[in-house]
Formats: structure tokens, C-alpha cells, sequence
């Protein structure tokens, strides 16, 4: 499904100090690359904030006056997009993933979808809203107010049938505060859950999108390490890297690539092992007997 996406990235962090908040790190990486990573195949992209770097391009725009809140900063960013369909984030949702999005843009809502949280609060900075009447409904508010500065996103949102998603629990995290902050970077290392927050966000850091069967790969740096060196298994887990993206270059599929270079590299390290037990064996023996011997 074709869609817009608008993230909300010029809020003034008062709780924050007045940090930087969507440049703030969690896990090595901006709060708002994070965000952005989510929702790679918008087909447009608009932050509303100041310019700050980011990993992928996206179109910048900012609300007149800045500071005018969260109904004037979408309208703001609204105006730069021409999809049916828009998502809307906030820039600042450490745990925020793509089947959340997904969720989100394939709810059947007649005006949209929104986000609701594990203690049943809405979230309408974590919404996919249909265009025509989201804009619609911020025409009438605009009227009636004469300005859009200031208004609550409830003032919005109210007008909408929108359908509710319950996503996983930390899809609606958000840092507010320092706190906040700790906590989500606390959670990233979580023993167990750390090794996919980290797969997750490798693959994003090295612009590479493909499903990894972690146990597999473990298990073979298992057996090179065992079976030939310890450093083997770092420098074999590469090689099979290397493997699968020529694979891949020749047309393979880029997970059964994978799959099969893994395969082969952990039969040739159980080989490796079982050449050395059998060598080791007559040495063995021979040792044994020689103790023997001389006893």
C-alpha cells in the first residue's frame, strides 16, 4: 500500500532540558533514524523540525510559527505529501517497528487507524490517517479557531473514525524525559532481548534487509571455535557473509544463501574437529603406553 509518512521532530523538550531530542541516541543510534528505519518504503517522507542528519533522505518543513504545537506542526508537514494514506510519528519512539507500521496502514478504520497503548490511552503520534479527511477536519479547525497554534491533537483526532491497533507492548514508548531515556537504553540490553535489538539495528546501520536465523549462525561459530580456533568463529561467520552476498549478486535468495554457506561452513569446521580427534588419538595412546612403558 502506497503511503506518505510525516514525522513530528520540533517539539521543545522542556522535560528534556531542551535537548536535542530526535538526535539523543538509544542503542548507538538518533531517536529519530530509529523512527525513520520503521517506515523505510514511504514513498514520501517529511520531518517537521529543524535539519539534523539523518540516515535516509526525507523533506524538511516547519510549522509557521514554530513552536505552534503538535495540529499546526502536521498540518505543516501534511501539506508536502500527496499520498492517500499518511502515517504519523512522533520522533521520539525508541521501539517502534515495521509490523506496527504495517498494522497500522492495513486496519480497516474509515479514517484511519491509531495506535493504543498497553494502558488503553490512544496515541495519535503512532496513526495512519486517510489525507482527505485529516486535512478536512484541520480546514474546519483552522476556521473555527482562526489559528491551529496551540490546539490538542484531541481537537483532531475526536472528529475521526478511527480504527484502534494494539501493538507490542513498547511500540508507543516514547522519551520524554531523562528517565525515559535511561530506561529505554537500559531495555535495549536486556539479556533477552538484546541480541535482536542489536541484529535489528546492524542491519539498519548497514542498510541491509533480510530475515537472519540468528541460532544458525551462533551454532556455527560454535563449532568454529571449537573446532578450530576461537578466532575462527568471527572470520567464518564473515566468510559466509561474503558467500551469501555473491550468492545473492547471481540471483539467490538472499536467506537461503545464507542458510546454505552456514551449512557448509559448519559441516567443514565439524570435520576440521573430527581430523583432529583422530589425530590426536594414536598420539594419545601412544603417550599412554610409553607412560606406561616405562613405568
Amino acid at each position: 500500500m502506497s503511503y506518505d509518512a510525516i514525522v513530528l521532530a520540533g517539539g521543545a523538550a522542556q522535560r528534556l532540558g531542551g535537548a536535542d531530542k530526535p538526535a539523543l541516541s538509544v542503542g548507538g543510534r538518533a531517536l529519530l533514524d530509529r523512527v525513520l528505519d520503521a517506515c523505510p518504503d514511504a514513498r514520501t517522507t517529511v520531518v517537521v523540525g529543524g535539519r539534523r542528519p539523518t540516515a535516509r533522505p526525507v523533506r524538511w518543513t516547519r510549522e509557521d510559527p514554530p513552536g505552534g504545537g503538535p495540529v499546526a506542526a502536521l498540518d505543516a508537514g501534511l501539506r508536502g505529501t500527496t499520498a492517500e494514506l499518511v502515517l504519523v510519528l512522533s520522533a521520539d519512539l525508541p521501539f517502534l517497528d515495521r509490523g506496527t507500521v504495517r498494522a497500522l496502514l492495513d486496519a480497516p478504520g474509515p479514517d484511519g487507524a491509531m495506535l493504543r497503548d498497553p494502558d488503553g490511552r490512544d496515541q495519535p503520534l503512532v496513526a495512519a490517517y486517510r489525507a482527505e479527511p485529516l486535512r478536512r477536519e484541520i480546514a474546519l479547525l483552522a476556521t473555527e479557531h482562526g489559528t491551529l497554534t496551540g490546539l490538542p491533537l484531541r481537537a483532531l483526532t475526536s472528529e475521526l473514525d478511527l480504527a484502534r491497533v494494539t501493538a507490542q507492548p513498547l511500540a508507543s514508548f516514547d522519551c520524554d524525559t531523562w528517565d525515559d531515556l535511561a530506561a529505554a537504553r537500559a531495555r535495549i540490553r536486556e539479556h533477552g532481548t538484546v541480541l535482536d535489538q542489536w541484529m535489528t539495528a546492524a542491519k539498519n546501520e548497514l542498510g541491509i534487509d533480510l530475515d537472519v536465523d540468528v541460532k544458525t549462525l551462533l551454532d556455527l561459530a560454535r563449532d568454529a571455535a571449537h573446532g578450530v580456533a576461537r578466532p575462527a568463529a568471527p572470520l567464518t561467520t564473515f566468510l559466509v557473509g561474503y558467500a551469501a552476498a555473491q550468492a545473492a549478486a547471481t540471483g539467490a535468495d538472499p536467506a537461503q544463501a545464507v542458510a546454505e554457506a552456514s551449512r557448509k561452513a559448519a559441516d567443514l569446521a565439524l570435520r576440521w574437529a573430527a581430523e583432529a580427534e583422530a589425530d590426536a588419538g594414536p598420539d594419545a595412546a601412544g603417550g599412554a603406553a610409553e607412560q606406561n612403558g616405562s613405568g
